[in-house]
């Protein structure tokens, strides 16, 4: 038997419930995993949150994962390659991430980056891969000047370090008392402006004269669109991961891991982004860990919207 978190239904995650569940051994095309660590996302708690189409209850909890293989269904080829027992995975776009063991189709399963651990494993693809998509629809290329509201978020983090591959130079908000957070841009390659009165002529003072290309908003407040908006010539290179109303008020993206090309692309993206990982580009900040019996508590840290690197939960 198993452990697992669920949401019965739709509503806060004080419902959710933490079982013991039969695994399904693995199918053709599946493995199960171990799990070693999952990661903790703001989506885990949003998108149970209420009804939306496709969602049937209950839902297990959780979408991305780090482990151990410990059973090979016939015909499963992972992401990276031929699967076997033992071997160190990683596992992204699953359903059920928050257990002890999972059954799990083997196209979604990869090899675990050594550079890794457990624990930064389960947090590198849901933030990497929303990451890359933001750079990719945005067409932010070599030389070029980026506003990114949020830098010092898990995303944030991520578009730092993927933008500094790619000679891409970053100007990233912060809050105004936040030392922390903008030292951690600093890590990352960016030059970090606080929020507040004046946000706008702080970028373009950061800036030196050279124009803002494009903006990544992982922040969603007014007062980030507002800026971008002003800075920015071209609606089609500002996105959003957080505020759709704004954008389709205002004409600029948004993407989302439901929607169908988001969806798409990321699965795409996996690979380059583990790439990066095992080659030293990408680290991934953790802030805290959980044993997984207390996984609500964990949620609430992250949606408190300041943990300071990524959570993860232990088995």
């Amino acid at each position: 038997m198993a452990k697992r978190w669920t949401a019965p239904a739709p509503g806060p995650i004080d419902q959710w419930s933490f079982d013991e569940v039969e695994v399904a051994p693995p199918g053709s095309g599946e493995v199960t995993i171990r799990v070693r660590a999952a990661g903790v996302n703001p989506a885990d708690a949003k998108h149970v949150a209420s009804a939306r189409p496709g969602a049937e209850f209950p839902v297990p909890i959780g979408y991305e994962l780090s482990g151990e293989v410990s059973a090979v269904g016939p015909d499963a080829v992972g992401g990276s390659g031929h699967l076997q027992v033992g071997d160190e995975v990683v596992a992204f776009r699953v359903q059920g991430a928050y257990a002890t063991e999972i059954t799990v189709p083997a196209r979604d399963v990869f090899a675990k980056p050594a550079t890794l651990s457990h624990a930064e494993a389960a947090n590198l693809l849901l933030a990497g891969t929303t990451a890359a998509e933001m750079i990719q629809v945005t067409r932010a290329a070599e030389g070029e000047t980026v506003l990114l509201h949020a830098a010092s978020g898990a995303v944030g983090v991520s578009l730092l370090q993927q933008a500094r591959e790619l000679g891409v130079r970053v100007i990233g908000t912060v809050g105004a008392d936040a030392a922390d957070s903008a030292e951690r841009v600093r890590r990352y390659g960016g030059i970090p402006v606080a929020y507040g009165d004046g946000l706008r002529e702080r970028v373009a003072e950061a800036a030196d004269g050279a124009p803002i290309a494009a903006a990544w908003d992982a922040v969603g407040t007014d007062e980030a669109i507002d800026v971008s908006l002003a800075l920015v010539s071209d609606r089609d290179r500002i996105v959003t991961i957080v505020d759709p109303e704004r954008a389709k008020a205002d004409g600029f993206l948004w993407i989302a891991g439901a929607r169908p090309e988001s969806a798409r692309f990321r699965d795409i993206a996996r690979a380059r982004v583990l790439e990066l990982a095992a080659s030293g580009v990408l680290e991934v900040p953790v802030a805290r860990t959980y044993p997984l019996a207390e996984a609500i508590d964990a949620v609430r840290f992250v949606m408190d919207g300041h943990p300071g690197g990524k959570v993860a939960l232990l088995p």
